[in-house]
């Protein structure tokens, strides 16, 4: 047999072994892939969705080339009239593999419709509180030079406008979808924003890196995070018996939580007008008005209001 037929043989023969171990460990560990079941949501269409509503909230900063203020009515229809389409047939799925309770399978793709025309139909309350945001951004950041520049080149704008989204798709029910969104822009911005999170107006997070907000968090207006914050829970241990329970902490209006801090719990508050320090770890509330602080050996919670005079408070 020449060389070159006897050489694609043996590759043949490999190849047939491969995949009949491949296929072996399918059967066996039916865990891990999803096959004969529904059509899942593709990551792969979310993602282009994803950055579909990001030229509408922003329009002009992910173009390529200029849009002209004549055409951007004709650039927004055709846009929505492609997004409405995709994003329905990947709810339509999302509800076909997770149905909304009560509602009956011949229903499902009306159900998709109504919730996408609804979601579409709130990106103008979504660029609202983006614009506080942006505004806090700049506000907050004397590095910044301009709004343009935020928006064009921080992480952050990207993980909190993808947040807002996700997170009216997560109010609305819909499965998978705000979690595949949500993951891919933590993937890009290297910040874990859960789209279960309620985050008031007057948001950011400088530097983003490491920081992480939990689903049941509750975040206040005004409030400014630094990057390799966690806002989690104390506990996992309990799985799934713990879904649906608040798990994650509070945060009132006017906090700042410096880098490193990590708070815990979903019993845990830090009262209005705080200030957490860097590396500061917290399990307990602390009242409105405090300086939370680590000096190398204790934590030390100090009213701001009386410059320095140490609460007698224990977290």
């Amino acid at each position: 047999m020449p060389a070159g037929l006897c050489g694609k043989s043996f590759r043949v023969d490999t190849v047939t072994q491969l995949t009949n171990d491949l296929v072996a460990s399918y059967a066996r560990l039916g865990g891990i892939n999803h096959l004969d079941g529904k059509n899942l949501p593709s990551k792969t269409a979310i993602t282009k969705i994803t950055q579909d509503l990001l030229r509408l909230l922003f329009p002009g900063f992910f173009e390529e080339q200029l849009i002209h203020s004549s055409e951007i009515k004709a650039e927004t229809a055709a846009l929505l009239d492609s997004l409405l389409g995709k994003l329905e047939d990947e709810i339509r799925k999302s509800f076909e593999y997770q149905p909304p309770a009560g509602l009956a399978k011949k229903d499902l793709a009306r159900a998709a419709h109504q919730v996408t025309v609804a979601f579409l139909g709130g990106l103008p309350s979504i660029r609202e509180i983006l614009q506080t945001d942006m505004q806090a951004a700049f506000d907050g950041d004397p590095a910044a030079s301009s709004k343009e520049e935020i928006l064009v080149s921080y992480p952050f704008v990207e993980a909190i406008a993808v947040q807002r989204l996700a997170h009216e798709l997560y109010r609305k029910n819909v499965p998978l979808i705000p979690r595949i969104m949500s993951e891919w822009a933590h993937a890009r911005t290297g910040m874990d924003l859960h789209p279960g999170a309620k985050i008031g107006s007057h948001f950011f997070v400088d530097h983003c890196t490491g920081t992480v907000v939990g689903e049941t968090c509750i975040i206040g207006q005004h409030v400014k995070l630094y990057h390799g914050v966690t806002l989690g829970a104390k506990s996992t241990a309990a799985g799934q018996l713990l879904r649906g329970k608040k798990r994650h902490p509070t945060l009132e209006d006017r906090v700042t939580i410096y880098p490193g801090a990590t708070i815990l719990g979903g019993e845990t508050i830090i009262g209005a007008g705080s200030t957490i320090g860097g590396n500061v770890f917290i399990m307990a509330s602390v009242p409105p008005n405090s300086l939370v602080i680590y000096d190398g050996l204790d934590m030390r919670v100090l009213n701001k209001a009386q410059k320095n005079a140490e609460l007698d408070f224990q977290i």
